[in-house]
């Protein structure tokens, strides 16, 4: 008996500047009993880094979860491409998102190569260009010196740039990030959200959470700054980040400043005078 040959998932068309590829409309999230979203509308385009801000707890990465189409919504709708996320099959979904977890583990011993080579794993009843792809995201991340060397031998920062490379070599047009320079030093930190600027220079969406707002002040095109499961901002860092709303949202007394130079939100807690140091 001759098995029914599998259906090849249509790969997305190239977007264009400004298209929806991400959204959700009164989006609520429950999990354990608790609701963690509460009525959420954000919008991700085509061309744009949008990055997900807000104190711990706030739902940041139960949305980017909800983005993903890896957590359920209690109510409202999540769409991507234009349709709602259950439209879409899980191979349809790997070729249009690509999903970068908070924590990057693996049980068996892959090198980093062929952890890379597991973005392309989607493509792979569409297109051959697996080479080319795994090679430029390994180079994008400063990981191709050590393709041959086991996962599990490298530091957290080193799995972090390997687990984002894997992403990149997925080439999908939206790709939602869950911090991905929590790991990093300050180079690499800087190098990931280049990346993710690039990305969106070359047509890609891209959502971020982030947690440090220097970053998203200096890379992000659009910031929703999350508060206790709701929307309590969204537009440009300079229209977001004050010193009154990021005051009341985390807590804490907050300072905000113009770059003399870049003109960039330069973002510090405002702290008391340090006592004065003498030498006797």
């Amino acid at each position: 008996m001759r098995l029914p040959r599998a259906v090849r998932p249509v790969p997305p068309s190239a977007p264009v500047p400004g298209d929806v590829l991400a959204e959700t409309a009164g989006l609520r999230v429950r999990l354990g009993g608790r609701e963690v979203l509460r009525g959420v509308d954000v919008t991700a385009r085509a061309g744009e880094v949008l990055a997900l801000v807000g104190p711990n707890g706030a739902g940041k990465s139960t949305l980017l979860a909800a983005l993903a189409a890896d957590l359920p919504a209690a109510e409202g709708v999540v769409r991507l491409h234009g349709r709602p996320v259950r439209d879409w099959s899980a191979a349809e979904l790997a070729l249009r998102r690509a999903v970068l977890p908070q924590a990057a583990t693996l049980s068996f011993p892959f090198t980093v190569e062929e952890v890379v080579r597991m973005g392309r794993a989607p493509w792979a009843r569409t297109r051959q260009d697996d080479d080319a792809a795994v090679g430029a995201a390994m180079a994008a991340t400063e990981v191709t010196a050590f393709a041959t060397r086991p996962f599990g031998a490298l530091s957290g920062g080193e799995r972090a740039r390997v687990a984002l490379a894997r992403v990149l070599a997925q080439r999908a047009p939206l790709l939602l990030l869950d911090e991905p320079t929590a790991a990093l030093d300050l180079r690499h930190q800087e190098l990931v959200l280049r990346v993710c600027r690039e990305r969106a220079h070359a047509g890609d969406a891209v959502v971020v959470v982030l947690h440090d707002l220097g970053l998203a002040a200096a890379y992000a095109h659009r910031v929703a700054l999350l508060c206790a499961g709701r929307v309590a901002a969204d537009g440009r860092p300079l229209e977001v980040f004050t010193d009154g709303l990021l005051t009341e949202v985390y807590r804490q007394p907050v300072e905000v400043f113009r770059h003399p130079r870049t003109g960039e939100a330069v973002i510090t807690p405002k702290r008391d005078e340090p006592p004065s140091l003498t030498l006797s």
